[in-house]
């Protein structure tokens, strides 16, 4: 007798992978565009401006160039997870992966929208936390996919010291001020 051969269990296809990556952070994008310090937002960029900011501040065009580097990492990372075959860690990492990325759009709606400085300095402070769960997580199941969220986790490090120092810096200029 012949035994039946099993198929291991699989991920997601590509293109199920891809479409709900490629959902994922669309809408993550298209809520941080929503509240980006730039021309077609003149009140936020203005508010952004006049807030004192420590001398270790990048220019406003690292940030340009940082985050699309970051997310485009998160972005192959959750593919790789998605694409990974299902277990109790990929899910964790999946999860993981979808509350960081959400947690970015959100971040930029704490900041900038609601200018609630000592909550988004909390939130980034979280998704440092989760981002280095998911870090953890995602290399249980692959490797690549937990070392590409490395760099999200080194720059929310210096982000929460960053949005801790605007906030010491501007207790007359946030939500209750706004």
């Amino acid at each position: 007798m012949i035994a039946a051969r099993t198929q291991p269990a699989t991920g997601l296809s590509r293109v199920a992978a891809a479409t709900i990556v490629a959902g994922v952070m669309g809408v993550s994008a298209l809520v941080g565009r929503r509240n980006a310090p730039d021309k077609s937002h003149p009140g936020i960029r203005g508010w952004y401006r006049r807030l004192h900011k420590p001398s270790f501040t990048p220019p406003d065009a690292a940030f340009g160039a940082v985050w699309p580097a970051l997310e485009a990492s998160l972005a192959v990372g959750g593919y790789r997870l998605l694409r990974a075959p299902a277990s109790t860690s990929r899910n964790l990492g999946v999860g993981l992966w979808l509350l960081n990325t959400g947690m970015i759009g959100g971040w930029t709606e704490l900041f900038f929208r609601k200018r609630a400085l000592g909550a988004s300095t909390a939130a980034s402070a979280m998704m440092m936390g989760t981002g280095a769960g998911y870090v953890v997580a995602a290399s249980r199941v692959d490797r690549p996919a937990g070392l590409l969220g490395v760099p999200f986790v080194a720059w929310l490090g210096f982000a929460t010291l960053l949005a801790e120092q605007v906030w010491q810096r501007n207790p007359d200029r946030g939500a209750a001020a706004a």
